[in-house]
């Protein structure tokens, strides 16, 4: 994992791709993770893993969060690690629709 940080995301630069056959995942964090890459994989293969930085997003309304975020997943349940060898939460992905979730 890296330790580029990015700055922050302003309203509408993030476009998700999620369909018949891929969801998305929110993944809600403090901002003490900000640049911090989360990696998460499926439950039934936790070699296999995919990462996304935490980063600063804004919103029309001026607020500001900080979340991972993750498209193209397949439907399944998924691991969120905390670190290579922790496990932080399962979430399930469901194609068509968003998920979030918040850093435990």
């Amino acid at each position: 994992m890296t330790d580029e940080h990015y700055g922050p995301t302003e309203p509408g630069a993030v476009v998700l791709e999620i369909g018949a056959a891929t969801g998305a995942l929110i993944l809600h964090a403090p901002a003490d993770l900000a640049g911090r890459e989360i990696e998460i994989s499926p439950a039934s293969e936790p070699a296999r893993r995919r990462h996304a930085s935490v980063r600063q997003r804004r919103t029309g309304g001026g607020a500001t969060s900080y979340a991972a975020i993750y498209d193209r997943l397949p439907p399944a349940a998924y691991t969120i690690w905390r670190n290579h060898a922790t496990p932080a939460a399962t979430i399930t992905i469901t194609a068509g629709q968003v998920t979030t979730c918040r850093w435990p």
